[in-house]
């Protein structure tokens, strides 16, 4: 499985920047009005930084405990650890993306429309996205380490995670 490149991911927030920023800028200058920046938006971007990290938080206990050979240890089985780690990767791609819309779509109503009540609230909102998409991508990262296996780790004779079998 391949890891996270930390350019790629500023890449997509730069060109969901970039355009969202334009399509505001087209969008107003036919004389539509632009759309309103959902309540929810920051508030589903964090709970998905929430559930990623409390699936980092427990799978990093239950390796460390198995690391330790403590007797009371729960094995972590391979596949599991993947599809957390699928479920961080994805996303924190998806994250980049609605990031960069919403910080393109916020500055351009900073910099064009502060003068309406309704906009600032707007930008706020667009803002606090932006940065819960920011934690989505720090926390995937944050699971992606914690699922990583050690060098020359191959699987001889081992189970799950490196458990004996």
């Amino acid at each position: 499985m391949n890891q996270l490149r930390i350019g790629t991911l500023v890449g997509l927030f730069a060109a969901a920047f970039g355009l969202a920023w334009a399509a505001a800028g087209l969008w107003e200058s036919w004389d539509n009005t632009l759309p309103a920046v959902p309540l929810f938006a920051p508030v589903i971007l964090a709970l998905i930084a929430a559930v990623l990290l409390a699936t980092a938080l427990s799978l990093r206990s239950r390796l460390r405990a198995q690391r330790e050979r403590r007797p009371d240890a729960r094995p972590v089985d391979r596949l599991s650890a993947a599809r957390a780690v699928v479920l961080g990767q994805a996303s924190a791609l998806v994250s980049a993306v609605v990031a960069g819309g919403y910080g393109g779509f916020g500055l351009f109503l900073l910099l064009e429309r502060m003068d309406v009540p309704n906009r600032r609230d707007q930008a706020l909102y667009a803002g606090l996205a932006v940065l819960a998409g920011i934690a989505v991508v720090a926390v995937a990262l944050y699971l992606e380490r914690v699922c990583r296996l050690p060098d020359g780790d191959d699987d001889n004779g081992h189970g799950p995670m490196g458990s004996p079998v």
